[in-house]
């Protein structure tokens, strides 16, 4: 039955990783994905978590759906063993997490404002 459990939450975990803003690792063993909506969040939320195999999973995920993957080994670690899936980032995370997603933002502000290139 916990195995039945166990499943079911890490299913419902990667389906939310598209949904994430950005994804931190260390690189290798940790990943966590991040969601934020200023108008509807408080705080940054952890929608999915993992380590190792889970992690590889959550990575290529990420790819897949085109979410930005950003290496922060000592942000990863922290939100990894202190933040629940679910749960809001503690305000000790708050700036390098704010520090992440201004640079994702920027990221994809400064790509929707490039001009187009058409190759010859």
């Amino acid at each position: 039955m916990r195995r039945a459990q166990r499943d079911l939450v890490r299913r419902r975990m990667l389906h939310d990783v598209p949904k994430a803003n950005v994804i931190v690792t260390n690189p290798t063993h940790f990943a966590v994905a991040l969601r934020y909506e200023e108008n509807r969040m408080r705080a940054p939320r952890v929608v999915a978590k993992g380590a190792d195999l889970i992690a590889a999973r959550i990575r290529e995920l990420a790819s897949e759906h085109s979410v930005p993957v950003v290496e922060a080994p000592p942000l990863a670690r922290a939100l990894y063993h202190n933040v629940e899936i679910g749960g809001e980032i503690p305000a000790a995370l708050y700036v390098a997490v704010a520090q992440v997603l201004t640079y994702i933002y920027r990221l994809k502000a400064s790509a929707r404002a490039a001009p187009y290139r058409r190759s010859r």
